[in-house]
């Protein structure tokens, strides 16, 4: 992940589902979910710095229409195994969130290599890489909620340990949004802990 903007989220809640192709097929039909709409996820610890993010219904509108080249990998690197602009991967956006959906080929060496993971459960979850594109952060509760709006989409993945990669760049992000520079935000929540006195 060489963009220092891009940040990823995974998707807990929606299990990957494997299913053999049609009769005189031998390709392996995946589909999942990406992102999933009106999931509160925490980001960081929220009494400390952290804050609770949603992704919006229609997020991932403008991306999918305007035909975002999106790849399908493992944990964010590699070679694909899927891509929109080929045809062998499909997006769309549901009432639920970001369904993935493609044929992957036994053949490929790279599929050979996580079939059998994804098969045992190893290997269930997925996530996206984005940069989000509108946003908005609310300080009314007792912890920061931020709202995707609109995503540019880089890539979905299965992976095997998902993190918070988009942690530092959601904290900047965060500090733009209300007007003020990382060094004296992280000072505020830092002032914050010590005087509730979590650290």
């Amino acid at each position: 992940m060489s963009d220092p903007q891009r940040e990823v989220r995974f998707c807990a809640v929606a299990p990957i589902e494997l299913r053999e192709a049609e009769a005189g097929s031998d390709l392996i039909n995946v589909t999942g979910y990406a992102a999933v709409f009106g999931e509160q996820a925490e980001i960081g610890p929220l009494e400390r710095w952290g804050w609770a993010e949603v992704v919006e219904r229609g997020a991932f509108r403008e991306a999918l229409s305007r035909g975002d080249d999106v790849t399908f990998l493992v944990d964010h690197v590699g070679l694909p195994l899927a891509r929109t602009s080929s045809g062998t991967l499909t997006l769309t956006e549901d009432q639920r969130g970001l369904r993935v959906d493609t044929a992957l080929d036994p053949s490929d060496p790279d599929v050979q290599r996580i079939l059998p993971k994804m098969k045992r459960g190893d290997m269930s979850k997925m996530s996206f890489a984005f940069i989000a594109e509108k946003e908005t952060w609310d300080e009314t509760g007792d912890h920061a909620l931020r709202t995707i709006h609109s995503v540019q989409l880089f890539d979905v993945s299965i992976v095997t340990d998902p993190a918070y990669e988009g942690t530092e760049i959601g904290l900047r992000s965060k500090t733009a949004a209300l007007g003020g520079d990382g060094e004296f935000y992280r000072r505020q929540m830092q002032m914050r802990a010590r005087l509730s006195g979590l650290a």
